[in-house]
């Protein structure tokens, strides 16, 4: 600016009112530039919701609100029945499960990494966690059904059904017969898939900690998990529950990977290890085939499925608003 403006006093009055022209020309197209990029994102989230509701449309028509609470899917029934309580029962608790998996390991790692890891294993245990992130879901889904739904099947599974039978409540919920194809394999691939975006961004804010209070926590005595508790986990919380959400949002939404393992029955069962489907793995295994009001039920999957991923962020806007409010106060 300093070699602008002594051009600008050297020029005549004509140069200087050109050049501030100039100026004021480029500040204003990118002004329209940036509003028109922003303005596009909310263009687009529009269409897609308008499409979705317009061949969602015969559906709603023809089953309204009992859709939400029928668990029969009946395509091929005169007229198709059709019920989409089974993909969002099997949705919810795949994400549930997942989380539940996904959330203290990432931590743990995190946690180890920032905190506990030595120089020399930090990056070979991150690039490891950015090659996870980056292996197409597909690759996940195949390791999943030769590799990981046989050993869960021989091992794991009985092991479980062995120990909590009999038990009231955990003996239904662990209930056999042991099967490759479950929802508690489902659950556990996607628990792996979101792993490094939880990992990645709580490593990330929790290397934005001053290093001044956690030397200062360690100087009066605190232990190392101690200092995680107090220090650490309080001073990043919101930055750790937004990328716990973000991987929720992708366990939500997760297709290629659920299909292959999951079963794609729509039975519900009390039990982990039984087949179920989620809402994006009926659609995927079933949208080829279909057509009429079968396609528009499918359709219709697919706008619930952006409501309950709409309302899940929605919710943990809300969460990180009132965190920040508090840490403000």
């Amino acid at each position: 600016m300093a070699v602008q403006s002594d051009v600008m006093e050297a020029a005549g009055p004509y140069d200087r009112a050109r050049a501030l022209n100039a100026f004021k020309l480029g500040d204003v197209t990118f002004y329209w530039i940036t509003r028109a990029c922003a303005i596009s994102v909310l263009l687009i989230l529009g269409g897609i919701i308008l499409s979705l509701f317009i061949g969602a449309w015969p559906a709603i028509q023809q089953y309204g609100l009992p859709f939400l609470w029928t668990a029969r899917w009946a395509p091929s029934a005169d007229p198709p029945v059709l019920g989409a309580l089974g993909p969002m029962y099997g949705t919810l608790v795949t994400s549930f499960i997942a989380m539940l998996i996904a959330i203290p390991v990432g931590l743990g790692i995190a946690i180890f990494l920032t905190e506990l890891c030595p120089q020399w294993l930090r990056r070979p245990i991150g690039i490891a966690i950015e090659l996870l992130a980056g292996i197409p879901s597909i690759i996940y889904g195949m390791w999943g059904f030769f590799v990981l739904g046989p050993f869960l099947a021989y091992t794991f599974q009985p092991f479980m059904i062995k120990v909590f039978d009999g038990v009231p409540v955990l003996g239904s919920i662990f209930a056999g017969p042991p099967s490759y194809l479950s929802l508690f394999n489902a659950a556990l691939i996607l628990a792996i898939m979101v792993l490094p975006f939880i990992t990645a961004i709580s490593v990330d804010v929790f290397k934005t900690v001053p290093p001044v209070l956690k030397e200062a926590a360690y100087g009066v005595g605190c232990t190392t998990w101690e200092v995680v508790r107090n220090v650490v986990i309080p001073y990043t919380r919101v930055g750790v529950i937004g990328g716990i959400m973000l991987a929720l949002g992708r366990a939500l939404g997760e297709t290629m990977a659920v299909t292959f393992i999951i079963g794609n029955s729509f039975h519900i069962s009390s039990s982990i290890f039984a087949p179920g489907t989620t809402i994006s793995a009926a659609i995927a295994s079933e949208f080829a085939e279909s057509d009429g009001l079968h396609q528009s039920g499918l359709i219709l999957l697919g706008l619930l499925l952006f409501v309950l991923t709409f309302f899940v962020l929605a919710a943990a806007r809300l969460m990180l608003m009132r965190l920040e409010k508090q840490a403000g106060n």
